[in-house]
């Protein structure tokens, strides 16, 4: 499964997603900071439709609310 969290630093939203990813200690998820890279920003819009984080990429679809991304991953725990 490929995870990707688009997000940035100073977004409350990413902090409660970032704050989740490490008290679980996951580390399969690749990140995208928007205000780091203009590439970011534009896949995140090519892709998703919309400039809005966070935003987790689950196998290329996307899931934005913060509290969904929370849940998910609570659902999900990383594997092996």
């Amino acid at each position: 499964m490929k995870l990707e969290l688009f997000k940035f630093d100073t977004c409350p939203y990413c902090q409660r997603v970032l704050k989740e990813i490490e008290r679980s200690g996951r580390t399969d998820i690749e990140m995208h900071d928007i205000h780091k890279s203009q590439d970011d920003r534009r896949r995140l819009i090519e892709e998703g439709g919309i400039e809005q984080v966070p935003c987790l990429f689950i196998d290329g679809k996307p899931m934005y609310e913060s509290l969904d991304i929370v849940a998910w991953l609570q659902a999900h725990p990383q594997e092996g």
